[in-house]
């Protein structure tokens, strides 16, 4: 059990993981631990000095006789080298890629395998939004990029680990009657898988995030890197609003993709109209995408709050209902908050002048016409 004050314990099966040495050191123990099976979706896996430590922790495995199937998406791991793959393969790890980018089939863009799952042994696993790659392991002169998961050990592992071979299996129908099964845990905890995959009608996190908004009472912290949300969600948060819910949003100082960086920024204005509280960080790269609601409900995964995940890649993320994790959690945000900068519309007019103003209306738009085309694709692809 943990121990987060003298009123409050977090089970020992459920724990909050954060990115760099936290994540890597956990998921190297858990592959060299492995004694049946491992299963590994994953968007980004480089052929760094993460990677490698990784991919040695894998051969290991391989060698003692454990079964090994790893899914890496056709695009997010383009650059994955081949030689790579051949190795692993003669090894006796089976590997595959979701949707190449380029096959005799077709040209495939939209549709991604955007979770983060780790599975081993059916016992324990690793989910969130966090990669393998040096930017989320940090190094002596860059910090690691923010982001989350969380480790979960028992029962709750064995819907995950059918999961990742359904996918691995390529099976058209994936079986989730498990995975909305709400798992009772110890304590006042318990949780649930949920998945979002549209083109097969599967809205559970988009739906949990709008449900969960819009019932909330006095608090809400978004932790969102690349913020683009569709209607129902600013819907949702405007009704917070009118409640009197104070909302705070953790947002991208420094980001990857400096477009949609300047595409968010067009909103702050409106968001700020609504009296969204608005905090920069700017550390490192955000990457990760959670929400502590009232300090009982969190959500941790690879959903981001923008059209992309709602409508074109497989996220799957952790719902997690409990005040113990929950205040914990809404605590290390507050920190975080912290060590932010705060947006207000003094803030805002001081340094946007009007070429700013002009260019990130025309990143908006750049950005949502992209949504669309990238999220048409797949829907053409999957249904023609």
């Amino acid at each position: 059990m943990i121990k987060t004050d003298d009123s409050f314990i977090i089970p020992n099966n459920l724990e909050l993981v954060h990115s760099g040495e936290d994540y890597f050191a956990r998921l190297e123990a858990i592959l060299q631990g492995a004694h049946v099976e491992i299963y590994i979706l994953m968007y980004l896996f480089e052929n760094d000095t993460t990677g490698k430590k990784i991919i040695t922790a894998l051969k290991e495995a391989a060698l003692r006789k454990v079964a090994i199937y790893i899914v890496l998406d056709g695009l997010g791991s383009l650059s994955f080298p081949s030689e790579q793959i051949i190795q692993l393969k003669e090894t006796g790890i089976n590997i595959r890629f979701f949707a190449p980018l380029f096959s005799t089939y077709s040209f495939y863009l939209g549709r991604r395998l955007h979770s983060k799952i780790v599975v081993v042994d059916a016992k324990i696993a690793l989910i969130g939004g966090i990669n393998i790659a040096n930017k989320y392991q940090g190094t002596t002169t860059e910090k690691a990029w923010l982001d989350y998961a969380v480790q979960l050990k028992g029962e709750v592992a064995k819907p995950l680990k059918q999961l990742c071979s359904d996918i691995y299996l390529k099976k058209r129908k994936l079986r989730d009657k498990k995975l909305r099964f709400i798992f009772g845990m110890q304590q006042d905890t318990s949780i649930r898988i949920l998945q979002n995959d549209w083109l097969k009608g599967k809205d559970q996190i988009c739906d949990s995030y709008i449900h969960s908004i819009r019932n909330a009472k006095k608090e809400i912290i978004i932790v969102g890197s690349y913020f683009l949300p569709g209607i129902r969600i600013i819907q949702a948060l405007k009704k917070a609003s009118k409640n009197k819910v104070a909302i705070k949003l953790i947002l991208s100082g420094k980001s990857d993709l400096p477009l949609t960086r300047r595409a968010t920024c067009f909103l702050y204005e409106k968001l700020l109209k609504y009296n969204i509280e608005l905090y920069e960080w700017d550390e490192s790269v955000l990457h990760g995408k959670v929400a502590v609601i009232d300090g009982k409900w969190s959500t941790i995964g690879s959903f981001n709050l923008n059209n992309l995940s709602s409508y074109g890649s497989l996220e799957t993320n952790v719902e997690i209902n409990s005040e113990s994790f929950s205040i914990m959690f809404r605590e290390h945000l507050n920190e975080i908050i912290l060590q932010c900068h705060n947006i207000t519309l003094e803030s805002l007019k001081a340094k946007n002048s009007v070429m700013t103003k002009f260019i990130n209306l025309i990143s908006y738009g750049i950005t949502r016409i992209i949504e669309i085309l990238i999220t048409y694709t797949p829907y053409k692809r999957f249904y023609h």
